[in-house]
């Protein structure tokens, strides 16, 4: 900084401490550049305003000249016109590299330099780009005192002329370098006439002063001499300006040992003439926000008051300079047109877009066809091809090798002559090289081709054909990914229906396509091109893509699943089932499975999504339905498409776990809130951070926007206590709401935005004023949770969530397994509904009419209830983890439900609310009959039913019990059934008709296992002690059989009358359950025994415990054969081979070891598969495992079914079910038939195809 300014500044440094508020300084200080946000810290932290401005005036006094001029305009624009009056002595001359000042930014100097140059006025409206006007000066440097050339290039329209201009009002650079001053001519496009004329008119303008007026040379060459001597003798180190340059034979005129700076569409123009050579390349695109910028300073308004269309307006302009300069001067003059403007830039109407301004053209498509004009005909004919290219995408060069038939080397000549010309772009990509169009250029080349797209797409869907005939491209290839995300692009575009039909209703591409990309692009292709696809018929669309919806977040996982097998699971009448089973009958010695029971079925969601790597905490709607956001534990946000799940914007946000995401209600914006207690505001299309809050000292757990469109206010929540208000257009905080004692977990602004609710740890919702910040009414959610006594319950009451009515009368709030819905004026509580005696609700938000509520439980499941009647209208199950957030779209008719394990899923609501709400206990019991299967089972809680699995039929089903059923079992000839409850009763019934036959109050605990012996006389049972009971239930005689420490894990029957059980206690005992005695007594394990299996010969058992250990053992020793080591968790399950050989044991990481027998040796380790995002490879515990007869086989069950090659250790198939937790398979003694049933209580009846 000058000695002056900085003594200025000193000497009224007293008076500038005691009266300036800093925070709006350095706002304008931050943005001129001259002010970091880590300096702007440093002042705030400081105790008091005198001690802030004193930080701020230290730190100004290190920096340059540029600071004080920041500093002292601060002070004007900030009311603090006296202040400022003591320091104007003191403002620097300006001499510094940018050559602005504090009053139109440029010297007297410059401006007499540049008006006599002919170099143009800056444009009305002016945004600045200082990293392009750098680059521009940078080169111009370079040229130093040697001749050369800066060449100045990009396509029509993108400011080269402005940029240019702007890199010349700059002191420092024409001092130093140019001293003979710059001289600026219009070139444009010329014939030789033109250009002679230009070449006098400049010797003139040279000569303007000499006393001997020459006359004008009379010809090129002429005029190139006169202007040698000039340049040579008159101007020596000036800087010569060729503006819009077009033909590289104009350059030889001006090749004059000079420096010369040219603009140019046409980046090879001056490969023709000698000397250095430098380039500026000046991209197409201006920042969103700097066009909204462009169009505020035109018609005259703030950013922030510019209405709804503008943010349309200038993502239709593409980033254009030009196209938004346009627009912008309409719009001055027809302040009403914006809507017009809008539509004229969508339907691509260019030549209606026409405004009388300094540029050349008078409209937009001409700028454009006058540059494709200058190319020779047969290159035009191949520019014409590129009409067809989809937006946005970079498309290898392969792609335009088979489209043209022609050699890569061939292909790149012709694609480097359209890039010379600024027609195309090129990113180069290591080795190989990438094409892509400006959105503009290929608007302008659609609606010029429009009549000849459809035999355009049509010749490249032809010559894909041609190269790739019945094959399809494999990943090496670069141009496999171009043909897999658009191929179906250019037969829709070609409207060839046979080839697009083929294609998109093929398994096999499908597959393909899914594994390299992911279901949600073939999802959104299905929608578009649903009007071509459905000619025919459009169920098989429907299938498809209901498939695919339905199945996608299995899609996109590691291992990639059998296609194949999930296309069997389909309903029998879809196109994709059909399809799938001619595949699996034409594959010899693959092994798939029909699920024989799958009719009763209904799917009720309309996708699933796996947008993350973790737990979904939260997903919203956009308020047009279009859009979804979420975020999660893998600190991401995402944005994707509703109906197609297909991935718009993806964002590494925070540091810390998101917590929560909302959109703005005009969709513009995302917010995030996250555990490293920062607010983050984003750009919903580009992802771009807007701002970023740091005000809250703890976890920020909620941010919600208002609901009305414009008005950008947030509210967030926190574990700090305090609920902050925000509004967008600040940087700061706008209010802080205080009253809460506890973590604030939710809020939400009523439907009229008027109030703020909020939910606290602390057992209350307040109700706040949105605009004062003031409490307006607190209610006392604690008080409605009483003990038995009426007494207020000790326990915490968190209130989780709240969602208001439509109307705003009414607020429903949740806490522990209660609804409560009040009236918002008078407080009272006007209902309570007890949603789930067994687990917490998470979630809830009211659907807009305000009857439904949907309600998300810790239990994996959403239930939707109907306010007014309190009654439960349905149940959703899907979800196989706890559900974090429920929310309606706006129209009331979808909702989406995320979860911990990791997916989004869609419902709909009148779908929903149509289904029955059957669910089965996963303790069933199965007999293979004479080739029937039947099944046992526990249904809604409290019934029984028996099933035929063949038939998918109920033969029998009990009426409700007064207890939940907790274990039930089939006799082996099925004629009689047995149960045990809750409340620790035994009942036995007839199979014919569900009379009870016996009943016995046999426990004060729960029954957990029940079996007969074979002569189905007697009932075996254990609960959660440590007797075990032998009930003769038609002599009414019972034995008990008393010996184990802790509670038993299972039993199993041997022969002769002898029971095998074991125990949490560690040992495995045998016992004759005529006398009741112990025969046998193992102490097998430190920790609990888990499972026991029996060898087929009966001559030993094996033992697996939780503690990482399985044992083999001999019933006739009652030693241990041997110890098998390597498990690296609880060893869950074991069964031995039929062949008396192998011994399987599953433990909870998923993992299945198979031991030799005899040896106790380490045969094969199944699942050594490696999967994404360290999932376990059996999505959880092994909880049951079965060799095939020929013990080459094995199946085994946990969060999915797989089989296995017993040889080679090797999957063979797997089956995802619905659900996951499958505890236990039933498998015939074939080997063909397998019963299961998932933790969402649905059955699967599996037969091998």
């Amino acid at each position: 900084m000058d000695v002056k300014s900085r003594n200025y500044l000193l000497m009224n440094r007293q008076a500038l401490e005691k009266d300036i508020k800093t925070s709006y300084i350095m706002d304008r200080m931050i943005s001129d550049e001259v002010l970091t946000l880590q300096e702007e810290e440093k002042v705030k932290q400081q105790n008091t305003q005198k001690e802030r401005a004193a930080m701020l005036i230290n730190i100004i006094l290190t920096k340059d000249n540029n600071s004080y001029r920041s500093f002292y305009n601060a002070l004007l624009h900030e009311g603090y016109r006296d202040l400022a009056a003591l320091l104007q002595d003191g403002i620097p001359a300006i001499s510094s590299g940018n050559g602005r000042s504090s009053m139109d930014g440029m010297t007297s100097y410059v401006k007499t330099i540049l008006c006599e140059g002919g170099v143009p006025q800056r444009p009305v409206v002016f945004v600045t780009r200082p990293k392009l006007v750098d680059a521009i000066k940078q080169k111009l440097c370079c040229l130093g005192s040697d001749p050369g050339w800066v060449t100045v290039y990009g396509m029509a329209g993108c400011g080269k002329t402005v940029l240019t201009a702007e890199a010349l009002r700059d002191h420092q650079l024409l001092e130093d370098y140019f001293p003979g001053g710059v001289h600026w001519v219009s070139i444009g496009k010329q014939d030789k006439a033109g250009l002679l004329i230009k070449l006098q008119n400049l010797c003139s303008r040279l000569e303007n002063d000499s006393t001997l007026s020459q006359r004008p040379p009379l010809n090129i060459e002429e005029a190139k001499d006169r202007l040698r001597l000039l340049m040579l003798r008159k101007y020596p180190r000036s800087l010569l300006i060729l503006d819009d340059i077009w033909d590289s034979w104009v350059l030889k005129a001006f090749d004059n040992q000079c420096q010369v700076l040219i603009t140019s569409r046409d980046r090879s123009v001056t490969d023709a003439v000698a000397g250095n050579k430098y380039e500026v390349h000046v991209e197409s695109g201006l920042a969103h926000e700097k066009g909204l910028e462009i169009l505020s300073l035109f018609v005259n308004m703030k950013i922030s008051e510019l209405p709804e269309q503008a943010n349309c307006l200038v993502r239709e302009c593409k980033g254009s300079p030009l196209v938004i300069s346009l627009i912008g001067a309409l719009l001055r003059d027809f302040p009403s047109r914006w809507e017009y403007y809008l539509k004229q830039l969508q339907n691509k109407q260019f030549k209606r877009i026409r405004k009388s301004s300094s540029y050349d053209y008078e409209a937009l498509d001409e700028a454009m066809s006058i540059s494709v004009e200058q190319l020779n005909d047969n290159y035009k004919d191949y520019y014409k091809d590129l009409s067809i290219l989809p937006k946005d995408v970079k498309v290898p060069t392969k792609v335009l090798c088979i489209l043209w038939d022609m050699e890569t080397e061939e292909v790149e000549d012709i694609l480097q002559e359209f890039v010379n010309k600024s027609l195309l772009f090129c990113d180069r990509n290591g080795k190989s090289f990438h094409y892509y169009l400006h959105d503009l250029q290929l608007d302008f080349l659609t609606e010029k081709n429009r009549n000849q797209l459809q035999e355009l797409h049509k010749n490249i869907v032809n010559q894909y054909k041609k190269y790739y005939k019945l094959n399809t491209p494999v990943p090496s290839q670069e141009d496999c990914m171009y043909w897999y995300n658009f191929l179906a692009y250019h037969m829709a575009g070609a409207n060839m229906q046979k080839e697009l039909h083929d294609l998109m209703f093929s398994l096999d591409w499908i597959k393909a396509k899914t594994e390299l990309v992911g279901p949600a692009h073939l999802i959104h292709e299905y929608v578009e091109y649903s009007s071509i696809l459905d000619q025919k018929n459009g169920t098989v669309r429907e299938n498809f893509q209901e498939f695919l919806s339905l199945n996608g977040h299995l899609l996109g996982r590691q291992p990639f699943p059998d296609i194949i097998q999930l296309g069997l699971c389909q309903p029998e009448t879809s196109e994709v089932y059909q399809q799938a089973k001619l595949h699996a009958q034409r594959e010899t010695g693959a092994f798939y499975l029909e699920w024989i029971n799958k009719k009763s079925l209904k799917n009720l969601y309309r996708l699933v999504v796996r947008p993350h790597r973790d737990a979904v905490y939260h997903a919203c709607f956009s308020k047009d339905r279009q859009r979804i956001a979420s975020c999660g534990a893998d600190k991401t946000l995402q944005v994707f498409k509703a109906e197609s799940g297909e991935r718009l914007v993806e964002i590494s946000a925070h540091d810390d776990e998101i917590l929560c995401c909302a959109f703005s209600a005009d969709g513009e914006f995302v917010a995030t809130c996250s555990a490293d207690k920062k607010v983050k505001i984003w750009n919903s299309r580009t992802g771009q951070c807007r701002c970023v809050y740091e005000e809250h000292s703890e976890q920020v757990n909620c941010c919600q926007f208002s609901n009305r469109s414009g008005q950008y206010l947030l509210a967030t929540c926190s574990n700090d206590t305090f609920i902050k208000l925000w509004d967008l257009n600040k940087k700061y905080c706008r209010n802080t709401m205080m009253g809460h004692v506890n973590s604030v977990n939710h809020c939400r602004f009523s439907p009229n935005d008027e109030y703020v609710a909020s939910c606290s740890t602390d057992g209350t919702v307040k109700l706040w004023e949105a605009r004062s910040a003031n409490e307006l009414k607190s209610i006392e959610i604690k008080d409605f949770f009483r003990n038995a006594d009426d007494q207020p319950d000790d326990v915490e009451v968190l209130v989780k969530c709240c969602s208001w009515s439509g109307n705003g009368d009414m607020i429903l709030v949740v806490a522990k397994n209660k609804l409560l819905l009040f009236d918002v004026k008078t407080c009272n509580l006007l209902t309570q509904v007890i949603v789930s005696h067994h687990s917490t609700i998470q979630y809830c938000d009211f659907c807009p009419g305000d009857e439904l509520v949907a309600v998300a439980l810790s239990h994996c499941s959403v239930e939707l209830w109907n306010i007014k009647s309190l009654s439960k209208v349905a149940y959703c199950r899907g979800h196989m983890s706890w559900v974090h957030c429920v929310a309606f779209s706006p129209d009331g008719s979808l909702f989406l439900t995320s979860s911990d394990d990791q997916t989004i899923r869609i419902w709909e609501t009148k779908k929903v609310c149509q289904s029955s709400d059957a669910v089965l206990k996963s303790e069933l019991d199965v007999v293979f009959h004479n080739g029937e299967v039947m099944i046992l089972a526990i249904y809604n809680q409290k019934h029984l039913q028996f099933i035929n699995g063949n038939a998918d039929s109920v033969n029998m089903q009990t009426a409700a019990q007064e207890s939940t059923i907790s274990c039930c079992c089939l006799s082996e000839d099925l004629k009689f059934a047995a149960f045990g409850q809750e409340s620790g009763t035994i009942k036995v019934l007839r199979l014919l008709d569900g009379k009870v036959l016996k009943s016995r109050e046999a426990y004060r605990t729960s029954v957990q296992r029940c079996r007969f012996t074979s002569d189905c006389q007697t009932l075996i049972s254990s609960a959660h002690d440590s007797v075990i009971q032998v009930w003769n239930w038609q002599l009414s005689e019972c034995v008990f059989l008393r010996g184990h420490k802790e509670a038993i894990k299972d039993f199993r029957l041997l022969e002769n009358s002898k029971l095998l059980s074991w125990s949490f206690d560690g040992t495995v005992k045998v016992w004759n359950i005529t006398t009741g005695s112990t025969e046998k007594d193992f102490a097998c394990h430190g920790g609990a025994v888990l499972s026991c299996a029996v060898s087929p010969d009966g001559s030993k058992f094996s033992s697996t415990s939780a503690d990482k250990t399985a044992k083999i053992w001999s019933f006739e020793s009652s030693s241990v054969l041997h110890e098998l080591k390597g498990h690296e968790a609880c060893v869950r399950c074991c069964t031995f081979s039929p062949n008396n050989k192998l011994l399987a044991t599953g433990d909870d990481k998923g993992e299945i070891r198979i031991w030799d027998i005899l040896t106790g040796a380490l045969l094969h380790f199944c699942s050594p598969v490696t999967v994404d995002e360290g999932e376990p490879t059996h999505g959880g515990w092994v909880t049951d495992l079965s060799f095939s007869p020929d013990s080459k086989m094995l199946v085994s069950s946990g969060g999915y079914l797989k089989w296995w090659n017993v040889t080679t250790g090797e999957s063979l198939q797997t089956f995802y079910t619905n659900g996951t937790n499958l505890k236990s398979i039933h498998v015939s003694p074939n080997f063909k038939v397998y019963v299961t049933v998932d933790n969402l209580g649905i059955l699967y009846v599996l037969q091998k195809l």
